[in-house]
């Protein structure tokens, strides 16, 4: 009897075990399924890296110094941009860093990289940096940033391949990537104009009067050597270590101005102007340009030369960064008034000024939601560029989405709505048999637009700012029965297509200008994002969409037309189609520009 409960027991056993067994199998393999799926879901450029905080990343206040940040995120952009070149990367710029949290010891930072656009040979790697706290589970957004990474082989010239984005992000990253890149290639003319057309007047109040600092007692320079460690396995130097350095004189100098630790708030773009190897030294040189009330600006330059004999030392790189000073309870502190020397630290005083002010329009043009901004943002030639980029961003965002809805179609003409965001769009399409470079030269000038739109009854060029944007004046009739007109100041943005299978852009948004007030004849009126988007698809044929985001303005008359009880949007858009048609064989002269 023993002997078959000894037998049954280990039957039993046998069971359990082989049934544990089995399960753990299909667990295994489940497992195993779902990180194939998660894998093949994944963008292929992307690259995370996960790095716990210890105390020798931190600086003087135990928190993570942003120096070594720069470091990490350098190496997983530049992963991600190895992984889809297939080749050896060297960084080309850092676009402007907003420092939203800081991370302390303990801490977890995450660090997500990934392709957003391949250019020629250069590409646009996005990166997001997050950290977590492994007690509490907790996770913040510390960073957004833009990296342009160009691929670099000795022997053959490269050529990228174009990411083919799938997700509705990723579409719209790889849209607006080409209006980013039209900024940074536009950068240095850009901040040289807007400095010498931007007037600054000063504050006394704002400074602290009875503590001045000579420039001069900030000013800080330091020598480093490039070493094999500092250098990726092509022997160029990392574009993070480099940016780590500079983030260290800069710190040096802030805490000269304040006598106090520092917290690095924003960087303002780093452009690397030529390379560095193994056995350079690099000269970094750091001084206050200005102090504010509560924050200071910090200029660094980087130089490199490889023997002291050299008689030209060779421009690497260089920045602003943007420093305040915090209490007990994270709240900014009076800086003190810092006294410029004459002639070139009176120069640096004063584009201090001048980039403060262009970056707090820029901040508030292009960082902040759609539904923060007022629909008529001021126009003035500090923030022309990022009006500008803004405008045709927005209008590419709102193209890139994914859930617009097909409400009707009459005459093949289709009308779209996307309800999103406490706003509601519309887009109207159809296909034209015009040249679509003769499409957009036609609607690219407003004035021609009241030969086929009666909202516009006159337009008025008020100023033509360059040869893609322009400002007009436009009177259009009262809708909904109301008998007093409306008035709009708008920009008009257009560009031609980056790349093969893009359309052309003509982007319209309002803004505000001095020289036209509001009057009391007319009912100022407001446009967020509008304008057509124009697609190549064959010989003389082009698919034409208008889009638009409607204001409170426009609402009654927009859902009118969506419900079907006016068709207003119809005949307007097809009297559209008539004056391309009837006008394709004007501009024969003009393509040859385009």
């Amino acid at each position: 009897m023993i002997q078959n409960v000894g037998s049954h027991l280990r039957r039993s056993f046998a069971s359990v075990f082989s049934n544990r067994t089995s399960r753990k199998s299909v667990s295994r393999a489940g497992d195993e399924d779902t990180m194939a799926n998660s894998e093949g879901d994944r963008n292929p450029t992307e690259v995370q890296m996960s790095q716990l905080v210890l105390p020798c990343h931190t600086n003087l206040r135990g928190e993570l110094s942003i120096g070594q940040l720069l470091k990490w995120i350098d190496t997983t952009a530049y992963l991600s941009a190895e992984r889809h070149a297939g080749c050896p990367c060297v960084t080309a710029s850092m676009d402007d860093i907003y420092f939203e949290h800081t991370i302390s010891v303990g801490q977890v930072v995450n660090i997500k990289a990934k392709v957003n656009r391949a250019f020629n040979s250069s590409m646009e790697v996005g990166i997001q940096v997050t950290s977590e706290d492994l007690c509490s589970e907790k996770q913040w957004t510390v960073c957004k940033a833009l990296a342009t990474f160009v691929a670099h082989q000795q022997l053959s010239k490269v050529k990228l391949k174009q990411i083919n984005p799938r997700t509705e992000e990723e579409k719209t990253e790889h849209s607006v990537a080409a209006e980013r890149r039209r900024m940074r290639l536009l950068y240095a003319d850009t901040i040289k104009d807007l400095l010498a057309n931007c007037t600054i007047k000063e504050d006394p109040e704002s400074k602290d009067c009875s503590r001045m600092v000579p420039a001069e007692k900030t000013r800080v320079e330091s020598v480093e050597l490039v070493l094999p460690p500092h250098a990726n396995h092509q022997g160029n130097t990392f574009g993070g270590q480099i940016m780590a350095w500079m983030e260290n004189v800069a710190t040096i100098a802030a805490s000269r101005l304040c006598r106090a630790h520092p917290t690095l708030k924003a960087i303002e773009m780093f452009h690397f102007r030529g390379p560095s190897q193994v056995g350079d030294r690099l000269v970094l040189k750091a001084i206050v340009n200005n102090a504010f009330k509560h924050s200071m600006e910090v200029g660094v330059c980087v130089e490199a030369y490889r023997q002291e004999a050299e008689p030209h030392w060779r421009h690497i790189n260089s920045a602003f960064m943007t420093f305040v000073v915090l209490d007990a309870d994270d709240q900014p502190q009076k800086l003190p008034w810092i006294q410029p020397q004459p002639g070139e630290g009176e120069r640096r005083y004063r584009e201090a000024s001048a980039r403060k002010k262009i970056r707090l329009d820029r901040k508030y043009i292009v960082s902040c939601k759609q539904a923060e901004v007022p629909l008529s943002v001021p126009w003035d030639p500090s923030n022309q560029v990022y009006l500008s980029y803004n405008n045709v961003s927005s209008l590419k965002m709102l193209v890139a989405k994914s859930n617009w809805v097909l409400s009707s179609e009459i005459s093949q003409v289709r009308l779209y709505t996307l309800e999103e965001d406490k706003f509601l769009s519309f887009h109207l399409e159809m296909v034209v048999h015009v040249d679509a470079a003769q499409a957009f030269l036609l609607l690219s000038d407003l004035r021609r637009r009241p030969e086929w739109d009666r909202h516009y009854r006159s337009v008025d060029l008020v100023q033509q700012v360059d040869e893609d944007d322009a400002i007009y004046h436009v009177i259009s009739p009262g809708l909904g029965g109301n008998a007093k007109p409306q008035d709009f100041v708008i920009l008009a943005s257009r560009r031609k297509p980056c790349d093969n299978g893009e359309p052309y852009i003509i982007a319209l948004r309002s803004v505000t200008l001095p020289t036209h007030p509001e009057v009391p004849e007319y009912r100022r009126g407001e446009t967020l994002c509008s304008g057509f988007c124009l697609w190549h698809e064959g010989d003389q044929v082009t698919k034409v969409s208008y889009y638009n985001q409607a204001t409170p303005g426009l609402l009654n008359y927009v859902t009118t037309n969506v419900s079907g009880l006016s068709s207003e949007f119809y005949s307007t858009f097809k009297a559209c189609e008539h004056f391309l048609l009837d006008n394709r064989n004007d501009l024969a002269p003009s393509l040859q520009t385009l």
